[in-house]
């Protein structure tokens, strides 16, 4: 068992800091590409609504029903998804906008057009907060998985770190673009991939007592909420804003198909 607990910490922190991966990505663009800009918003959200409607509500209305029985399972998992964008709703109040933006040029070759560093800024943040959210329950689930079977955690771990990858992209964009700080960029991606081996870790010393079917479908259900507010009221018209033509909307295409080819393969 003792070898399993390693063996599970390590799996979770590669699969978590896969996220910065996608963070270094912020070290190959330019901050005047607008377009790649919006490409890179739009694949970002086309990740975070696919994987919230096609997987984490799937496992989440799964663990509920089996606790709780059909159709209570189902209404508790709507009743959490709603939760969890109300819950977004109200931590966007409590982060304020200041009054003053640090604009930032990012179309110096064309026409003038600047976007909000700070909103940028406070895009990624919430991003990288959700994405934290979102690894939490991954990462015990992965970590839970290793215990019982290897062979499974191995290919939980392989699954989520594709996934991170663009998760990471989507904090790590956003915040580069804003401050012109790749280092900051990438840290933050980092940083939000670590709450996958701190997910699994507590779970397995604190949690594992607590923990049942109702909690992990509550939070997965919360956690999609929460990533398709994200997604439709920031993500979206930030990318479209800064975009020309339907780059925002190729960009969320190609992120749902990354992500659909990702959740078939593994």
């Amino acid at each position: 068992m003792s070898d399993n607990v390693v063996l599970a910490f390590i799996l979770t922190s590669i699969a978590g800091l896969a996220t910065g991966v996608g963070g270094l990505l912020a070290f190959l663009v330019k901050r005047n590409n607008t377009r790649l800009l919006s490409v890179g918003l739009g694949f970002s959200a086309g990740i975070m609504i696919y994987v919230s409607f096609v997987e984490l509500l799937r496992q989440a209305e799964g663990s509920l029903i089996a606790h709780m029985g059909d159709p209570m399972g189902k209404w508790i998992t709507i009743a959490s998804f709603f939760g969890g964008i109300l819950l977004s709703i109200l931590l966007d109040k409590l982060v304020p906008e200041h009054m003053s933006y640090h604009e930032v040029d990012v179309n110096a070759a064309q026409e003038t057009q600047k976007l909000s560093a700070e909103k940028l800024k406070r895009m990624g943040l919430f991003t990288a907060f959700a994405i934290a959210l979102h690894n939490f329950p991954e990462g015990l689930a992965t970590f839970i998985g290793t215990l019982d079977d290897p062979a499974l955690g191995v290919s939980l771990a392989a699954a989520i770190a594709i996934h991170n990858i663009p998760e990471g992209m989507s904090v790590a964009l956003p915040i580069y673009y804003a401050t012109g700080n790749t280092l900051q960029a990438f840290g933050y991606s980092l940083l939000s991939g670590l709450a996958e081996p701190v997910g699994g870790l507590l779970g397995y010393i604190v949690l594992k007592t607590f923990l049942n079917e109702m909690v992990l479908g509550v939070t997965f259900a919360a956690v999609a909420g929460i990533m398709v507010y994200i997604s439709l009221d920031e993500l979206l018209p930030m990318a479209r804003e800064s975009g020309t033509g339907h780059s925002e909307m190729f960009g969320l295409v190609l992120g749902m198909l990354v992500m659909a080819i990702s959740l078939l393969l593994f």
